[in-house]
């Protein structure tokens, strides 16, 4: 796949060697960064374990649990009971029916207590997306919340809006452990681990391990710049923050990962945003490949929806390091095109052309492995606590597998840069599998 005269790789691939030279490119810088990203994230690891930091009581902040709801009759008891059982003295569950025509509003009925409030939405104005129905409960909060009953007058800087999908479960720690990072007024946002809780099956371990890689190294390195990126479930927002970004409809946009695009306005509005990895959310996982492949597919779609904040980080006033971080992470579409194009290509001139598969040194091909695996190793090392030298091995093999499962994904990156460019954006709603399927019952994360 790789010919090698001196230093010249790729020699005889024709028109196709700048594509392989440039996914080539890509794939060491990622291998690279993720290096120095393991490192920083290993650093404020200990530095969460070793430094008291500044505790916030929960009971100092009111905290507002947004659970948007579309035909959730399967989780929604649930999670909201979940939400009940925490350790939290000021709290509100707001509970957002976009217009369900299952059992959810009946369920809602039964659910019926003090604290818990039912928003419903009908149509016309429900079902345009999670974005209007948070800016919904945004206004609910601002004009019903604040205004009357036992939280009048609680001002918006000791407001957490915190929002959890119909299926997830808050970790009992998460209201302690998020209440310290808020103890630092220019945090506005917060966004927890997350975890998946049907993980018997490989395509959820993997998307368990996934989420684990993501938050415990690259979220982790990135709260070192407080710059972590916003997830959605399991997220947490100070309403001041959200006010200073709002216009007349909310703060949120009408995006297909609102999440990610809200947390890069935060940001870009000067307010700090981290990731708290011992307490954390967990979510269902998605057993069926068709189901994971359209739901990957619309977060590709938001991702490179996205690519249009490129502008807005490049007038940023930030460090070199910062930027380059921030651009690495908003491109990673475009470098996954790159590196998904490249290998067909290297396969289809190996196999069609008379480039010969291997005729480099040993030393090149032990290092090009190591690039192949190389982020993936790290990445489930990254997920062990504590983590140790000793485990090494073991991530080297689990890295295997998963490596499977980040190309099984891999067309769902095409078929969203299909819908957008076409301008495809409807989207049918993956069904919720039974709690009965999911046996493991723990929120936090392991």
């Amino acid at each position: 796949m790789t010919a090698v005269a001196g230093f010249d790789f790729y020699a005889g691939a024709g028109p196709a060697r700048i594509l392989l030279i440039l996914a080539l490119t890509v794939i060491v810088f990622g291998v690279v960064w993720t290096a120095m990203l393991f490192a920083v994230a290993a650093r404020r690891r200990r530095h969460d374990r070793e430094v008291e930091d500044e505790r916030t009581p929960p009971s100092s902040l009111l905290w507002v649990f947004v659970v948007p709801a579309l035909n959730e009759e399967v989780t929604i008891a649930d999670s909201v009971r979940r939400l009940f059982d925490l350790d939290v003295e000021r709290r509100v569950v707001l509970v957002i029916d976009d217009g369900s025509e299952d059992r959810t509003p009946d369920i809602l009925a039964e659910l019926a207590r003090p604290g818990l409030v039912v928003l419903r939405r009908d149509l016309p104005e429900a079902r345009k997306g999670k974005s209007e129905a948070l800016n919904d409960a945004w206004r609910h909060i601002h004009s019903v919340v604040l205004q009357q009953g036992p939280y009048e007058g609680t001002v918006p800087q000791d407001v957490v809006m915190v929002i959890v999908d119909a299926d997830g479960r808050l970790d009992a720690a998460a209201p302690a452990e998020i209440a310290r990072r808020f103890a630092d007024p220019r945090v506005g946002g917060v966004q927890s681990q997350v975890t998946i809780y049907n993980r018997e099956g490989f395509l959820t371990w993997c998307q368990d391990v996934e989420f684990a890689v993501y938050g415990r190294l690259y979220q982790l390195a990135r709260s070192h710049w407080f710059i972590a990126d916003m997830g959605g479930n399991g997220q947490f927002n100070r309403l001041s923050a959200l006010d200073e970004i709002a216009d007349t409809d909310g703060p949120w946009r009408p995006a297909l990962t609102e999440d990610q695009d809200l947390g890069l306005r935060l940001y870009g509005a000067g307010w700090r945003s981290t990731h708290e990895w011992r307490s954390g959310v967990a979510q269902q996982g998605l057993n069926n490949y068709r189901r994971l492949s359209r739901q990957r597919t619309r977060w590709y779609q938001g991702n490179l929806q996205a690519l249009r904040h490129l502008g807005r980080i490049l007038r940023m006033k930030v460090s070199f390091v910062v930027r380059i971080d921030l651009l690495w992470y908003i491109t990673l579409p475009l470098q996954q095109l790159i590196v998904a194009m490249g290998l067909p290509v290297a396969v289809a001139l190996w196999y069609f052309g008379d480039l010969p598969f291997w005729n480099g040194p040993v030393w090149l091909i032990l290092l090009i492995y190591g690039l192949a695996f190389g982020t993936g190793t790290l990445g489930l090392l990254a997920r062990s606590e504590p983590m140790r030298v000793r485990d090494l091995p073991k991530a080297f093999l689990m890295s295997l597998p998963y490596a499977l499962y980040t190309w099984l994904i891999i067309p769902s990156l095409f078929r969203a840069l299909f819908r957008l460019i076409f301008r495809r954006g409807g989207w049918v709603k993956t069904p919720r599998e039974p709690i009965a399927q999911a046996a493991t019952d723990d929120a936090g994360p392991h």
